[in-house]
Order: structure tokens, then sequence, then C-alpha cells
């Protein structure tokens, strides 16, 4: 064998790499920094997938990761493409997602002559919105700096790391026996619960009477909605989660209580509050009601699991911490629990979980004279779609009409917002969950505001002949936002939130989808049957009523009593008035 044979360019080093960790699939937008790793790429057997934005490409490798419970790897070009992706990946930190952003650079040895998509420390910008961040200065070091991203990345508490790979190390070839190992690209621990951690558990749940779980991010896996599942059926113990947990419980499980939120419901209808909360895998935050204590009752205790333990106790004390794997430490109480007689709480667990039933019946007009009723048109959606369909939730109240009204058969089959709430997600989560599960069909339901910030990529679906559904709710208005003006200032009040004549399908039908445009709630779950049938990217606007009003808005403009002097201010807590 000649010298030259042996040698090997970054890209090279770079994709047999991303290979040894088992990775199969790329999102990437086209740059030039990164021709040699996109043919490492096609050479090492790697799918690509392009998209018209950067962005787009970042929320589909989260997705990816999301759905998969694998890496998801995003390459984008250096400068622009760099700063286009940075809502994706803080997208992905603060929901401690696995995906690894390689991002060019112009030439190390042209830094500071004004180059080309440079003169921005690019690393610099990313460290505070990533889990870990490096630029690779040698191409013989490719192989060992991608792998310890990888490590970071899929370890602990899982988050995206960035890999900048400068256009001249990623272009250069150094003799294969010189590059270093990429050594433990799979490393996956999974910390189990100590003995004590255990019994301190068992005896909190044994000594309460109105015990609860609230299952989180953490908790969406095949392995820990088995642990769950074995654990509801043993005990009795009523299960809510968190909105992208949805799934890990059956729909119709007896002691499956739905989204989080019914858990601050239950004093409104005379029924006591959980006097335990065992947080399975969900950090603590505004989606669990703040600091309000209403969803997690501040008389209650609180049991909280999590890989992360600098993330256990945040907002308020817990009696008992486990930093650990939540699958682990669910499988590790459920066969603890089954040693003696099992507790049996299935009278609270029949009242905790009948909150549930009283949604759908707070709506009972499916229609109004100004369009179709979102709750019934997300309803009809997923009647039409199935239970086995995987579902994407954009936009502000329309992914929250559409989280009442899906009923997915498994974990993982749910994406949405986190806590950085970032709208516009949905073409690129898309469209990551149906290159993960090419048997599955995907729907995303999204508002009308929300698609316009990615609604390019139904060009990507056409191109990838990828049959995604997207359901435009279209109200016309940036709902959540038009409300919660009309809360604050009166019912005539709105400024910049009026959204008008925009015809959705129409647009899909120009990027070569199956469109379909109704105004009755009747005309919805055919014309989703149709796009479904179509078998191809398709999308089905939907004219829904602009006056109504999601629980959710009013529940997060926190209402100020009459007469207190009380700062409503709107999504965060109010400033109390001080006399």
């Amino acid at each position: 064998m000649t010298r030259a044979a042996r040698n090997l360019t970054g890209g090279d080093l770079a994709a047999r790499t991303l290979k040894a960790a088992g990775v199969t699939q790329v999102f990437a937008l086209h740059g030039g920094h990164h021709e040699a790793l996109f043919k490492g790429c096609v050479d090492q057997g790697i799918s690509l997938l392009d998209f018209r934005h950067e962005a787009a490409a970042g929320h589909a490798a989260d997705a990816y990761a999301r759905t998969t419970g694998k890496l998801g790897v995003c390459v984008i070009t250096a400068g622009p493409g760099f700063t286009n992706a940075i809502s994706a990946i803080t997208n992905a930190y603060l929901d401690g997602s696995s995906v690894l952003f390689i991002i060019g650079a112009p030439p190390l040895r042209e830094v500071e002559t004004n180059p080309l998509q440079g003169g921005i420390d690019q690393i610099a910008a990313a460290r505070p919105l990533c889990k870990w961040a490096i630029s690779v200065p040698a191409t013989e070091r490719i192989p060992d700096l991608t792998a310890m991203a990888i490590r970071k990345a899929m370890t602990g508490r899982k988050g995206p790391v960035v890999l900048e790979l400068p256009i001249d190390v990623l272009h250069m070839s150094v003799p294969e026996e010189q590059a270093t190992a990429a050594a433990g690209v799979n490393v996956r621990p999974h910390p189990a619960p100590a003995r004590d951690e255990l019994d301190s558990l068992i005896a909190l749940i044994r000594e309460s009477r109105r015990p609860a779980i609230i299952a989180g991010l953490e908790a969406v896996s095949q392995s820990c909605a088995v642990a769950l599942e074995r654990l509801a059926t043993q005990t009795r113990i009523p299960v809510f989660v968190k909105a992208q947990a949805a799934g890990v419980l059956p729909d119709d499980h007896p002691a499956y209580g739905g989204a989080a939120g019914n858990l601050a419901i239950l004093p409104m209808l005379g029924q006591e509050a959980p006097d335990l909360v065992i947080l399975a895998g969900a950090r603590m935050g505004l989606l669990l009601g703040g600091r309000s204590g209403a969803i997690v009752p501040h008389a209650a205790k609180v049991v909280q699991i999590h890989s992360d333990a600098g993330e256990i106790g945040r907002i308020r004390d817990v009696q008992l911490g486990i930093a650990a794997s939540t699958d682990v430490a669910i499988d590790a109480l459920c066969a603890a629990m089954s040693v003696g007689v099992a507790p049996d709480f299935s009278d609270w667990c029949a009242k905790a979980t009948s909150v549930r039933r009283l949604f759908a019946a707070s709506f009972p007009d499916v229609e109004t004279a100004n369009g179709v009723h979102p709750f019934h048109a997300a309803r009809a959606v997923a009647e039409a779609a199935g239970p086995s369909a995987a579902y994407v939730l954009d936009g502000g109240e329309s992914a929250s009409w559409a989280g009442a009204a899906i009923s997915p058969d498994g974990p993982g089959r749910v994406q949405t917002h986190g806590y950085l709430g970032c709208l516009g997600i949905g073409p690129g989560f898309a469209i990551g969950c149906q290159t993960a599960h090419l048997d599955r069909r995907v729907v995303q339901i999204t508002g009308d505001g929300t698609m316009g910030f990615h609604i390019q990529e139904l060009d990507t679906m056409v191109r990838h002949k990828l049959p995604i559904v997207t359901v435009v709710l279209n109200n016309q208005v940036w709902g959540m936002s038009i409300h919660g003006q009309q809360i604050m200032f009166g019912g005539n009040y709105n400024v910049i939130t009026r959204l008008g004549g925009t015809r959705y399908a129409d647009i899909a039908a120009a990027f070569g989808c199956h469109s379909e445009r109704v105004t009755r709630h009747a005309d919805v779950g055919p014309a989703v049957t149709r796009a479904l049938q179509s078998g191809r990217a398709a999308l089905v606007e939907v004219m829904t009523d602009p006056d109504v009003v999601h629980p959710v808005t009013v529940s997060m403009l926190g209402q100020t009593a009459e007469g207190s002097g009380d700062v409503m201010i709107p999504y965060y807590e109010n400033i109390p008035f001080r006399s």
C-alpha cells in the first residue's frame, strides 16, 4: 500500500467517526466549507437530507434524536449558516436533546483577514447555548474530538454540542496512522438509584394517600414506558405527562391522567390535590406551573428523578432527589414494589384521572359562524390520522388545542414546544420524525402564524418524497397574542396581531403538495383522509374561529384580583402591588 493510499481527509475521518457511532442519517444545508465531509458521508453510506434553512435542519436533527433516542446530526456552514441555527441549538439545549451540530469555519491560516463568512467567534457564541463546544485545531485530531463531542451529547443530561471544523482542517489529508482514535463513541452509562434512595421512595409512596407521577422528557423511551405501565397497573398511581411525554402510558389505561395541567383543576372541582408528586424525568418550571403550586402543590411532598443532579430542587425543596436514568429508576421501583403487598390507590386514581374527560365537554360547539372550533378541528384530524400516527405540534394556542385532541400509541410520537417556546419548529421536527419513522404517518398540526416561519420546507418534503401531512389551523390572527392583548386591554384592542388573506393551501399547491382548504367541521376528517391517502406531502388548511380562546392563554396571563393593583406580566409571575 502506498503512502498516498493511506492518506485520509478530515472529511473522511469525521465521517468514519460518525459511522462508528452508529450514525446513518445527517440533516444539512449545503455549504462549501463541508465538501470533504459530505463526500465522506457518501463514501460511508450515511444519508444526507438537505433543507432550505439551517434552523429547520437543526430542528429536524433535534426531533430525530428525541423520537429515536439516537444521536441527531446537523451539518451547516459557517457564519450565517451557524447564526441561522442558533434557535435550533438553543431549543435542543433547553430540552436536553442529543444533537451534534457540525459547523464550518474559514481557514485557520486566514484568521483576522476579514475572510468570507468569518470575523466572529462562533465557539464563544455557541458555548452559553449548548452543552459543549470546541473548534478542532488540526486534521489528525478530528476523530478523538468528534468522539468526545458525541460522548458529551449522549451521556449525563443529554444536550447539543457544537463542533467547529475549519475548512482547511477538514479538507487537508493526513496519514491514517497519524490520526487519533475515535474512542468511546458508544459509551452509554445508565446510572441506577441507590438502595437507600429506593427504600425512601417506597416509604414515601406507602405513607401517602394521593400520590401522582408526572412524566417528563427523560421518561420518553420504550423501556420507561413499559416500566411506567407496569407500575401504574400494579399500584394505580395516576400518571400525568408534560406535553412531550404524551404516549408513555396508553390513552385507555385506567391510571392515565393526561396533561399535567389537569392536576391544577382538581381543587376547582372540590377534589383533594396530590400529597406526593413523583417527577419522573421532568424538570420544574413554567410548564409545571412555575412557583404557583397549581400543578405541584406547595403542601405536597416531592420526589424528583433526573439525570442532572443540578436540576433537582429547582424552584422548591424536594423530599427526595434521585440522580439516575429515569427508565432504570422506574424499573427498579417497580421491582422493589412487587415485594410484599403493593398499595392500591384505585379510588384516588379514579378521581384524579376523571378530569381529563372534562376538557372536550367544555366546548360543545364544533363550529360557529366565524369558523370551525380549533379543538374540534384538531380532534377530527386525530381521528382521521389515528393513534399510530406521529404528531408534531407547533404554534401557541394551536399546539395546545392539538395536544388535548391526540392520543398517541407510544412514547416519542409527540414532538412540541419546550422551555424555549420556539415557534416554527414544526416543519423541521416533522421531517426529522418522518425520516426516523418511514413506516409511520407523520401529521404536523400548526397555526397560520407559525407556518410562516419555515413554510419553504414544504419544498424539502416534496423533493425528498416525505408524505408528511401538515394541517394549518388558520384563524388569521396570532391567536395567543391577540387574545392576551384583549384580556389585558379590552375586547376591541389589537396591535400587530392580525394576519389576514394568506391562502396556505394555494401556497402548498405551488410547492407541489396535495392541498385542500376547508371551512366546515364536517369536511376536516375527509380532507385529512384524502391527504393521507395521497401518499405525498400534503397540506390541509382549516379555517377556524379567531375568537375562541384557549384556557392556557388565560392561565398564562395570570389574572389579577379586581382592585388589587397588582401588575399583570404576560406569561410570567405578576408583580404584587406594594403601597
